[in-house]
């Protein structure tokens, strides 16, 4: 054993406790000496005989104790390295590079391998442990853990950092005694444990809700006597398909349900992208109005509490309505899947939603004393229309009112021109982001519109700064929605933003007064985002039009504003030029950026000019600024480009959508837009 052993120290210090007796003792025998001498030298001579046998023990039996300390050792040690042997829990030792110096038995069933390749590389036996997990930090505080599955089992991984003693050192192979440290690697085997949970995650109660979406206007619809009828087929659709699904369902109300059944069954409906949707389209007894629903369901994975899956499930339906419906919404947690909204909103004729609305901001109005109104970046003319509609309404009520806008683009320009420098409206009718950063206080209502994400409004800040917050859009939603919105108004169904802000100002005010260039400003919006009254119009459309007529829109004072420059006319005719027909239905193009003032509305018009070409069904344009990839999206009636451009986590419409996508190329752009269109067309998407 190594001279410098602890135990050995301790023994050693065992040992010589005899021989300081000694030294006491006699001591005590010059005190004895001192008091009868008779008595002192009976007290040596047990002295004297008292050292012989002290002597005698230390270097007589001192090697044996030795001797046995060392066999114990032994002994323990291979006991303990009988029971590592014989550990069902796979156990190695590796070293700084990775390669096994010793596993124990267990490991060796476990990489089911050769007895010749168990000194490999620890990533040729399992894949998933590499050599990047052997490089800790400080933070790992030597000690790391993975979950990998190897061999059709499950394990969990404890990776524990080492030291090498240089007693140790010795003993290990020649190759290890350069290292600094050696990795211990346990493994245990999960698999029942993973089963377990799948088969617990499987019978898992969901709850949802089924909504009738225009069960009214499906009534109007039909005959009196038949409506019944269709009540009834109704019913038997929705509830046959759901106990095929071995759920639960319960009629609510006439146009509400509710079910509940286990995950594994959800899955069952989500492979099947929700035909019901589908199905319940097909049911024709005379009823002019064809019948769609929205489904929500809500997840809880993170624990039993339904009551929470049921709110999951609220909020589901919240998006597949502010969505437009006919569509599924599947919520687990932060995670949204959206299955159909294919079909095209259908405008509601009843406005009496928009009267509820309009006096719920009228009222907060009342109560507030400035007013801050935004649209999205890179604002558009249906963005500023719709802004300055609000102000204007702002204004009427007596209220400080401001408009945020940081860029001004070509497209919005010559409107604003009709703003800036008039006498007629303040300087301080349009504010940066800065300046309404330092306006806004707890007093102040944020109004967006035209935009329900926060990342897409002209200043997301603003947001965190009131809670006083009005959401005014004609886009569908996504899971990224202005949370706490005070009021919000969404509703796929309109052309744009200007023709519900129109009806706002109709419901808000008696008699509301416009100046002619805030009319020609939300005259022009529907203009734009309606493709001059072609796409997306209802009779709404037309009434909001007619409103801004009355009120001093002149549609030669407005065109004439809009009209395209030369330069941006080749540069569009260019868009057009490039354009490639894919899949003989969908049309793709780019759009020149350099010496371009607003590349994405130049986009927006190719895309829309892009519709007019025959058997074209949707047109994607791309245009790049910065580094960032902009995608317009246009369709006529049968492609809902809204759920091609979710796939890059953009949004908008059914006929008009968009989408951003950062740190690609324009040409990687179509190549994605064609393996997207590729995938849905083959999934009976598109």
């Amino acid at each position: 054993m190594n001279k410098d052993n602890p135990l050995r120290k301790e023994l050693e210090k065992y040992l010589q406790i005899p021989f300081f007796m000694v030294i006491l003792l006699a001591v005590m025998n010059g005190i004895v000496y001192g008091i009868d001498t008779t008595s002192g030298v009976a007290v040596s001579i047990f002295l004297v005989v008292y050292l012989l046998i002290v002597l005698l023990v230390y270097f007589r039996k001192r090697p044996n104790i030795m001797s046995d300390l060392v066999a114990f050792s032994f002994a323990h040690g291979s006991v303990q390295n009988e029971l590592i042997r014989e550990l069902t829990i796979p156990y190695a030792l590796v070293n700084m590079k990775g390669r096994v110096l010793w596993n124990n038995q267990a490991f060796f069933d476990a990489a089911k391998s050769d007895k010749k390749h168990m000194r490999k590389h620890i990533q040729h036996i399992f894949t998933d442990i590499t050599l990047e997990l052997l490089q800790m930090t400080p933070e790992d505080e030597g000690k790391r853990e993975l979950h990998i599955y190897e061999h059709e089992r499950n394990y969990r991984v404890e990776i524990r950092r080492v030291q090498v003693e240089s007693v140790l050192k010795d003993a290990l192979e020649e190759d290890v005694r350069n290292e600094d440290a050696l990795f211990a690697v346990y493994m245990y085997d999960e698999t029942d444990l993973v089963v377990a949970l799948a088969e617990k995650e499987k019978i898992r109660m969901v709850v949802g809700q089924i909504y009738i979406d225009n069960y009214e206007e499906a009534m109007e619809s039909i005959e009196e006597v038949r409506q019944s009828l269709l009540v009834a087929l109704l019913d038997r659709k929705i509830t046959k398909y759901m106990q095929n699904a071995d759920a639960i369902i319960k009629k609510l109300e006439k146009d509400k349900y509710i079910f509940v059944c286990q995950q594994q069954n959800l899955e069952l409906l989500q492979q099947g992208k929700f035909s019901l949707l589908d199905e319940v389209k097909s049911i024709n007894i005379g009823n002019e109005t064809p019948v769609t629903l929205s489904i929500a369901i809500g997840i809880n994975s993170e624990s039993d509490h339904y009551a929470m899956a049921y709110e999951y499930s609220h909020m589901a339906m919240d998006l597949a309505l502010g969505r437009g419906g006919d569509q599924a919404v599947v919520k687990n947690g932060e995670k949204i899947i959206y299955y159909g909204g294919k079909t095209q909103s259908a405008e509601k004729n009843t406005r009496v939603k928009a009267r509820v609305k309009a006096h719920a901001l009228k009222e907060l109005l009342a109560t507030r004393d400035k007013v801050l109104i935004m649209g999205h970046k890179k604002p558009d003319i249906d963005s500023l229309g719709a802004a300055i509609g609000i102000y204007r309404l702002a204004v009427m009520m007596d209220k400080k009112a401001h408009i945020v806008i940081n860029e001004v683009t070509s497209s919005i320009r010559p409107t604003m021109n009709n703003f800036l420098g008039s006498t007629v409206y303040p300087d301080d009718m349009f504010y940066s982001s800065e300046q309404a950063l330092e306006t806004v206080d707890p007093n102040t209502v944020v109004i967006v519109v035209d935009v329900n994400r926060p990342a897409y409004t002209e200043c997301e800040e603003l947001l965190a700064h009131t809670k006083n917050i009005v959401v005014i859009d004609h886009h569908r939603q996504m899971g990224e929605v202005i949370e706490h919105a005070t009021l919000s108004y969404i509703e796929p169904y309109a052309s744009s933003a200007c023709e519900m802000v129109a009806e706002i100002l109709q419901y808000s005010i008696d008699k509301p007064k416009l100046r002619p260039a805030e009319a020609d400003a939300m005259y022009a919006g529907i203009l734009v985002d309606t493709d001059n009254f072609v796409s997306k119009t209802g009779v709404r459309t037309f009434e909001a039009a007619s409103f801004l007529r009355k009120s001093g829109a002149d549609m030669v004072r407005v065109r004439k504003a809009n009209r395209t420059d030369i330069d941006s006319y080749k540069q569009l005719s260019e868009g057009v030029a490039k354009a490639e027909i894919y899949m003989d239905d969908f049309a793709i193009s780019e759009v020149p950026t350099d010496g371009v003032d607003s590349p994405t509305v130049l986009a927006a018009k190719v895309a829309n000019d892009l519709l007019d070409v025959e058997n074209v069904r949707a047109s994607f344009v791309l245009s790049k600024i910065g580094n960032v990839v902009y995608i317009s999206a246009r369709s006529i009636d049968d492609v809902n480009v809204q759920v091609i451009m979710e796939a890059f986590g953009g949004g908008g419409h059914g006929t008009v959508a968009g989408a951003q996508i950062e740190d690609i190329t324009i040409e990687e752009g179509r190549e994605r837009i064609k393996e997207v269109l590729r995938k849905m067309h083959d999934d009976g998407d598109v």
